[in-house]
């Protein structure tokens, strides 16, 4: 049998470009096919941190975002051009990561969930770099890993000649709630507001609004929820998974993969959740296929390990949790000898060894990862966390985004969160 050699392939954009060359083991972009994966991209040198050119003179906090993102979506569009894609044209998805000291621990009682970040001047530029698309996730989070940097944007590109189409539930607006593209839609982030601006009290209520939405956005696009291939979970309260969960069951007999981030700043300070999807349209040749095997642990709730879509791998979200749905023995430091270990390490190891099993089950391995956003309840976790993901990679490492949350995760011990796509050879 004869190898597809249609294999990922990094991207390096020159430094002539003016686009710095990251000092961490990952691409600064991946391409598979007809899909590019661009890394996090942040305001930052690599080499002394945010370039002072980049730090207004007034302070002024929406003055110094509005600079950093400019800088940021530039670098992108270049990075893009790099891959052979137009960045305005070919974005799907783009991902937004805004610093903010909420929600956290302190004020979550006081229904303060929203990040609080004035992103007008952002949104305005953002404008200017895309025409209507594409499909967004605005999130609050505690930390980047460049001291100063306010904003990290990534983005997934999909190149083909078929016509996009924009939906919205709000005919007045500018932007797009959701995009088809060929066999694909892709879903933005769904806000708990109804038409009027109201929001309900109750995660219940608020988590039912936004299904509805999102059925209604995709029923637009010539989809449905049963065809959801991935869905995005944004959480304030990790302790509102399990209702979460409950009320996934009864939307998604067959779900799509599953990702789920806690302590997320949300755009409305009452919101409790919010959710994307990426999903296929109900003519679609492209069929989706979930992925199970004994080699790792039963999901962490009701969601498959992940979702094949041709030679594409989703995976649900990654915790170093066994099948009884806690962290495993052995991922945390022992109370009476708390200098002993290395948990991240430890918890890193156990992962990629399940991601591995997962991969191997649909045809693939862990070398073939294109997409890794990584979060750490604590960025102390990072270096050790990074030194075992690398030794996975000895050649071409995946597009990666690296994001600090606000001290708490879903599953009580673990130390890091992984939201993966790989990519699965073909064999003719």
């Amino acid at each position: 049998m004869k190898k597809d050699d249609n294999t990922p392939i990094a991207i390096w954009p020159g430094l002539e470009e003016g686009v710095p060359k990251p000092v961490m083991p990952y691409s600064p972009a991946v391409k598979v096919g007809d899909w590019v994966f661009i890394a996090g991209q942040l305001a930052s040198d690599f080499k002394t941190g945010v370039p002072k050119n980049l730090i207004p003179e007034d302070k002024d906090p929406s003055t110094g975002l509005g600079m950093q993102s400019e800088f940021v979506l530039g670098n992108m569009a270049q990075t893009v051009q790099a891959a052979g894609l137009n960045m305005s044209e070919d974005s799907v998805r783009i991902w937004e990561w805004f610093v903010s000291d909420r929600p956290n621990l302190e004020n979550d009682p006081e229904g303060l969930f929203s990040h609080d970040i004035d992103i007008h001047t952002y949104e305005k530029l953002l404008e200017k770099a895309f025409s209507i698309g594409p499909t967004r996730s605005t999130i609050g989070i505690k930390e980047l890993m460049w001291v100063g940097t306010k904003v990290e944007l990534e983005v997934m590109c999909y190149k083909t000649n078929d016509e996009v189409s924009h939906y919205s539930l709000n005919p007045n607006s500018l932007g797009s709630d959701a995009l088809k593209k060929g066999e694909w839609v892709f879903v933005s982030n769904q806000t708990p507001t109804d038409k009027d601006g109201y929001i309900a009290d109750t995660f219940e209520e608020q988590l039912e609004l936004v299904i509805s939405k999102s059925s209604e956005l995709l029923e637009q696009a010539g989809s449905s929820l049963e065809n959801s291939v991935k869905a995005e979970v944004f959480i304030v309260d990790p302790n509102d998974f399990k209702l979460m969960d409950e009320i996934w069951k009864k939307h998604f007999p067959n779900p799509p993969a599953r990702f789920v981030l806690p302590r997320s700043g949300m755009n409305h300070s009452k919101a409790k959740v919010e959710v994307s999807l990426m999903a296929l349209t109900n003519d679609a040749q492209l069929k989706k296929k979930s992925i199970e095997t004994s080699d790792a642990p039963e999901p962490f709730g009701h969601e498959p390990q992940a979702i094949q879509v041709g030679q594409l791998l989703f995976y649900s979200t990654q915790m170093a949790f066994d099948s009884s749905g806690n962290i495993a023995e052995g991922m945390t430091r022992n109370s009476a000898a708390p200098w002993y270990g290395r948990p991240a390490q430890s918890q890193m190891r156990y992962m990629m060894t399940n991601i591995n099993a997962i991969a191997e089950s649909a045809g693939s391995s862990v070398e073939n990862i294109v997409r890794r956003a990584c979060f750490h309840n604590d960025l102390q976790w990072f270096a050790e966390s990074i030194e075992e993901w690398a030794r996975y990679f000895p050649s071409d490492k995946p597009a990666s985004t690296t994001i600090g949350l606000n001290d708490s995760m879903v599953l009580e011990g673990a130390n890091t969160l992984l939201d993966l796509i790989a990519y699965i050879p073909r064999e003719d």
